[in-house]
Protein backbone atom coordinates (compact mmCIF):
# COMPACT_ATOMS: atom_id res chain seq x y z
CA UNK A 1 0.00 0.00 0.00
CA UNK A 2 1.52 3.54 -0.78
CA UNK A 3 1.98 5.78 1.47
CA UNK A 4 -0.77 8.75 1.86
CA UNK A 5 0.57 12.50 2.41
CA UNK A 6 -1.14 14.73 4.75
CA UNK A 7 -3.70 17.90 4.54
CA UNK A 8 -4.08 19.39 7.64
CA UNK A 9 -6.39 22.31 9.01
CA UNK A 10 -5.66 23.27 11.80
CA UNK A 11 -8.14 25.14 14.91
CA UNK A 12 -11.02 25.98 12.80
CA UNK A 13 -13.05 28.15 15.29
CA UNK A 14 -16.76 27.98 14.71
CA UNK A 15 -19.78 28.26 16.51
CA UNK A 16 -23.15 26.15 15.94
CA UNK A 17 -26.02 24.93 18.46
CA UNK A 18 -24.31 21.58 20.01
CA UNK A 19 -25.40 19.36 22.78
CA UNK A 20 -27.85 17.61 24.74
CA UNK A 21 -28.82 19.92 27.62
CA UNK A 22 -31.72 22.31 26.97
CA UNK A 23 -29.49 25.83 27.20
CA UNK A 24 -27.25 24.16 24.55
CA UNK A 25 -30.03 23.80 22.27
CA UNK A 26 -30.56 27.65 22.10
CA UNK A 27 -27.54 29.43 22.74
CA UNK A 28 -24.96 28.42 19.83
CA UNK A 29 -21.33 27.74 21.50
CA UNK A 30 -18.13 27.41 19.96
CA UNK A 31 -16.17 23.96 18.62
CA UNK A 32 -12.85 23.85 17.54
CA UNK A 33 -12.11 21.46 14.37
CA UNK A 34 -8.89 19.58 13.33
CA UNK A 35 -8.88 17.98 9.78
CA UNK A 36 -6.02 15.39 8.55
CA UNK A 37 -7.02 14.20 5.26
CA UNK A 38 -4.41 11.83 3.69
CA UNK A 39 -4.40 11.56 -0.24
CA UNK A 40 -1.79 11.19 -2.40
CA UNK A 41 -0.33 14.92 -3.06
CA UNK A 42 2.49 13.75 -5.59
CA UNK A 43 0.48 15.09 -8.50
CA UNK A 44 -0.20 18.30 -7.64
CA UNK A 45 3.51 18.55 -6.02
CA UNK A 46 4.36 17.71 -9.61
CA UNK A 47 2.17 20.10 -11.76
CA UNK A 48 1.58 22.92 -9.68
CA UNK A 49 -1.87 22.94 -10.29
CA UNK A 50 -4.66 23.38 -8.01
CA UNK A 51 -6.68 20.89 -9.81
CA UNK A 52 -4.23 18.13 -8.78
CA UNK A 53 -4.26 19.15 -4.97
CA UNK A 54 -6.81 18.68 -1.88
CA UNK A 55 -8.20 22.22 -1.59
CA UNK A 56 -7.91 22.99 1.40
CA UNK A 57 -10.06 26.48 1.35
CA UNK A 58 -12.80 24.33 -0.45
CA UNK A 59 -13.02 21.83 1.82
CA UNK A 60 -12.67 24.52 5.45
CA UNK A 61 -15.62 26.41 3.45
CA UNK A 62 -17.66 23.41 3.24
CA UNK A 63 -16.66 22.35 6.70
CA UNK A 64 -17.88 25.87 7.97
CA UNK A 65 -21.56 25.41 6.13
CA UNK A 66 -21.91 22.17 7.64
CA UNK A 67 -21.07 23.10 11.30
CA UNK A 68 -22.75 26.43 11.17
CA UNK A 69 -26.16 25.16 9.95
CA UNK A 70 -25.99 22.17 12.24
CA UNK A 71 -27.84 21.46 15.47
CA UNK A 72 -26.21 18.12 16.91
CA UNK A 73 -26.63 16.61 19.72
CA UNK A 74 -23.37 14.92 20.13
CA UNK A 75 -19.81 16.12 19.32
CA UNK A 76 -19.86 12.09 17.69
CA UNK A 77 -22.12 12.79 15.29
CA UNK A 78 -20.53 16.16 14.20
CA UNK A 79 -17.41 14.62 13.59
CA UNK A 80 -19.09 11.63 11.62
CA UNK A 81 -21.02 14.22 8.88
CA UNK A 82 -17.43 15.77 8.47
CA UNK A 83 -15.41 12.94 8.05
CA UNK A 84 -18.42 11.84 5.69
CA UNK A 85 -18.77 14.83 4.11
CA UNK A 86 -14.66 15.24 3.18
CA UNK A 87 -14.36 11.93 1.77
CA UNK A 88 -17.50 12.13 -0.31
CA UNK A 89 -16.87 15.56 -1.97
CA UNK A 90 -13.01 15.51 -2.00
CA UNK A 91 -10.24 13.33 -3.38
CA UNK A 92 -9.02 11.92 0.23
CA UNK A 93 -8.58 8.23 1.03
CA UNK A 94 -9.20 8.91 4.89
CA UNK A 95 -9.78 11.57 7.26
CA UNK A 96 -8.77 12.51 10.82
CA UNK A 97 -11.84 14.96 12.55
CA UNK A 98 -11.32 16.08 15.78
CA UNK A 99 -13.97 17.96 17.35
CA UNK A 100 -13.71 19.65 20.32
CA UNK A 101 -16.09 22.03 22.77
CA UNK A 102 -13.76 24.67 24.78
CA UNK A 103 -14.98 25.27 27.85
CA UNK A 104 -17.68 22.33 28.25
CA UNK A 105 -16.32 21.09 31.25
CA UNK A 106 -15.74 23.04 34.57
CA UNK A 107 -11.89 23.24 34.78
CA UNK A 108 -10.95 21.60 31.38
CA UNK A 109 -9.84 23.74 28.88
CA UNK A 110 -11.58 21.64 26.23
CA UNK A 111 -13.52 18.58 25.59
CA UNK A 112 -13.46 16.48 22.56
CA UNK A 113 -13.37 13.28 20.27
CA UNK A 114 -11.24 12.59 17.50
CA UNK A 115 -12.34 10.13 14.50
CA UNK A 116 -10.82 8.20 11.48
CA UNK A 117 -12.68 7.14 8.83
CA UNK A 118 -12.17 5.65 4.85
CA UNK A 119 -13.88 5.79 2.44
CA UNK A 120 -14.95 2.18 2.97
CA UNK A 121 -16.36 3.45 6.04
CA UNK A 122 -19.35 5.24 4.18
CA UNK A 123 -19.57 2.26 1.42
CA UNK A 124 -17.78 5.02 -1.41
CA UNK A 125 -16.20 3.68 -4.13
CA UNK A 126 -11.65 3.73 -3.99
CA UNK A 127 -10.31 6.72 -5.51
CA UNK A 128 -9.10 5.82 -9.31
CA UNK A 129 -5.55 4.95 -9.61
CA UNK A 130 -3.27 7.79 -10.61
CA UNK A 131 -0.29 6.88 -13.46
Amino acid sequence: MMALDRVEVRDLLLRCIIGINPEERTHPQDVLINLTMFADLRPAGNSDDIGDAVNYKTASKRVIALVEQSQFFLVEKMATEIARLILTEFAVERVQVRVEKPGALRFARSVGVEIERTRADFDLPPLPARP
